[in-house]
């Protein structure tokens, strides 16, 4: 992929055939991505990321003002989240089936195999993490078609390297990032919602934010608890 350099800023360019061009900061360390129309020169791309340096600073200082957890070796003691609240991990070793348990509001206990791999015993986790995330997903976007007015033609989770959610209005499908089971409820609230509200407007315009604080009027509020958070230990590709 080309590289576009602007002042001590470098990202990368990549040219597509859409109408409009974006600009895209990404988790963990503020890498920056721009995507521009086929036909825009040069000059105009330069120009309008210019126009943008402030917003793209603003979200890298963002970047790099959250914690961060190390790498998860999947071991007692260490610490994971679920919905929004840090969990102590106890590992037991025996012979049988795979199975991770919550105790009380502060345990996850994960029973293994003797000598299961880290690998292994974090897809136990993800495991986990799916079916917690999956039921509340369940119920939320019941609720909010309804609200909204809208019906999607499924929902889907999924590990997503940049973004909390994404859209397809066409076909009316939604997914929804498998981080977001680490967040406080609410952010999975506003994530469905915003997600939802691409059926009714696609872009992020006026109309767009005017159905937002409609329906979800502490929407920007659960937007800034979302991206306070720790981020995972993942280097993030794009």
């Amino acid at each position: 992929m080309p590289n576009l350099q602007i002042g001590s800023l470098e990202m990368q360019l990549n040219r597509k055939p859409i109408k409009n061009l974006h600009i895209s900061v990404l988790p963990p360390d503020g890498r920056i991505r721009v995507s521009a129309p086929e036909k825009m020169t040069d000059t105009a791309i330069r120009m309008a990321v210019i126009s943008r340096i402030p917003w793209i600073k603003k979200q890298q200082q963002s970047f790099a003002a959250q914690p961060r957890q190390s790498q998860r070796e999947m071991c007692t003691g260490e610490s994971h989240y679920l919905w929004g609240q840090r969990y102590r991990l106890q590992v037991f070793e025996r012979v049988g089936r795979h199975q991770l348990v919550r105790r009380g509001n502060n345990k996850l206990q994960l029973y293994v195999n003797p000598n299961t791999s880290r690998d292994n015993k974090a897809r136990v986790l993800d495991d986990f993490y799916r079916r917690e995330i999956k039921l509340k997903i369940a119920d939320l976007v019941a609720h909010w078609q309804l609200v909204l007015g809208v019906e999607v033609t499924a929902w889907n989770v999924r590990k997503m390297k940049t973004k909390w959610g994404s859209c397809n209005p066409n076909s009316r499908r939604i997914l929804l990032n498998l981080e977001l089971v680490k967040k406080p409820p609410e952010c999975l609230e506003y994530i469905v919602v915003h997600e939802l509200a691409h059926l009714l407007e696609r872009h992020h315009n006026a109309r767009f934010r005017k159905y937002m604080d409609s329906y979800l009027h502490d929407w920007q509020e659960r937007k800034a608890l979302l991206n306070s958070g720790p981020l995972a230990y993942e280097e993030w590709s794009y």
